[in-house]
């Protein structure tokens, strides 16, 4: 027994120096303390189908899973996020994937760390009263289009559309409307003649019939048709010097977010209505499962940008940015999959 027990000490005490030794060897990130535990997060429209996997992980409770504190800023609109990130009053950004595409060529240091949305899910609908007037894309000139915020990804559909049928920017008039109950507003008032949205707006003013679709992003048959296969849309993205000097940290939040695209995998969408805040669903709550419905092929199933997507976003970018025509671009750099893979490893 003597001898047993002895053996039994000798292996703990092994154990215990090896840990000492080396923290790595005691566990994945989960075992690990977050250098940066205490955080803030930006997202422009939080209400938006398109941010789903971030009120997942909140709601879910994925972050204090992994021992986060994360303060939520929400703003009228992405680019707005990608701005308060730059200026240094916010940690990290759930917004849209060709951002860092844009930052790169500006020499901003920025990376996407895990692919929530594989397709933007972003509609352009003109009013139905103007679907005369307005029956393509190339008819939108002089048009007033509402976006969710200018510089974000809905005006960057516009533009790219506009791109392709020979149009600019500036032939049209872009107006923020945000993506809520505001941008609805405007809409049913007539304030504007397009919209550039997702969903939940955009499910309620076709249920409502306000509105005609011209572009639709929520299925693989209309980015195939748009783009011409994926496009990486909602990301996790980060300062690279906030990377390099919190891997755990990042690590963590990758986790909290892997685990609710793996909850979204098998979730109906009364599950999704039971768990987002009950103003989400604009006061009707079957139009929100409709909406829910319409828009759960866009979630990334693996959390990994495809090489196929990064080029298609940049391809997009490129019709109507002629600094990034120019540009010199390691498209690689602007994701990097190792904290997903570490996820996918140890979240079943």
């Amino acid at each position: 027994m003597t001898t047993r027990r002895t053996a039994l000490s000798l292996i703990a005490s092994a154990t215990l120096a090896l840990g000492l030794a080396s923290p790595a060897l005691i566990g994945p990130a989960a075992a690990q303390k977050a250098e940066k535990p205490a955080l803030t997060l930006g997202v422009g429209g939080k209400p938006l189908l398109y941010y789903l996997p971030l009120t997942i992980a909140e709601r879910k409770g994925f972050f204090k899973e992994e021992g986060l504190d994360v303060t939520i800023n929400d703003f009228g609109g992405g680019a707005k996020s990608l701005q308060a990130l730059i200026g240094g009053s916010i940690d990290v950004v759930t917004g849209a994937y060709e951002h860092t595409i844009r930052m790169q060529a500006k020499g901003q240091a920025i990376t996407s760390v895990i692919e929530l949305g594989r397709y933007p899910g972003i509609v352009l609908v003109v009013r139905k009263d103007k679907a005369g007037q307005y029956k393509s894309v190339k008819d939108l000139k002089g048009a007033k289009i509402g976006v969710t915020a200018p510089g974000s990804s809905t005006n960057f559909f516009v533009n790219f559309l506009l791109a392709k049928d020979g149009l600019k920017p500036d032939d049209v008039a872009f107006v923020g409307v945000g993506g809520g109950a505001s941008a609805v507003a405007q809409m049913k008032r007539g304030e504007i003649d397009a919209m550039s949205n997702l969903d939940p707006v955009i499910t309620k003013l076709q249920s409502d019939g306000d509105v005609v679709v011209l572009a639709d992003t929520r299925t693989e048959e209309g980015n195939q048709k748009i783009f011409g296969g994926t496009n990486p849309a909602a990301v996790l993205y980060l300062k690279d010097d906030f990377i390099a000097a919190n891997p755990v940290t990042t690590q963590k939040l990758v986790n909290a977010f892997y685990k609710a695209l793996m909850w979204l995998k098998t979730a109906t969408p009364e599950d999704v209505a039971a768990v987002v805040p009950e103003e989400y669903l604009l006061g009707d709550r079957a139009l929100y499962l409709a909406a829910v419905k319409a828009s759960q092929p866009i979630y990334s199933r693996t959390g990994i940008v495809s090489e196929s997507g990064m080029k298609n976003a940049l391809n997009m970018l490129v019709e109507f940015d002629p600094e990034l025509k120019a540009a010199k671009l390691d498209l690689p750099k602007t994701f990097d999959g190792s904290f997903v893979k570490k996820a996918a490893e140890t979240i079943k």
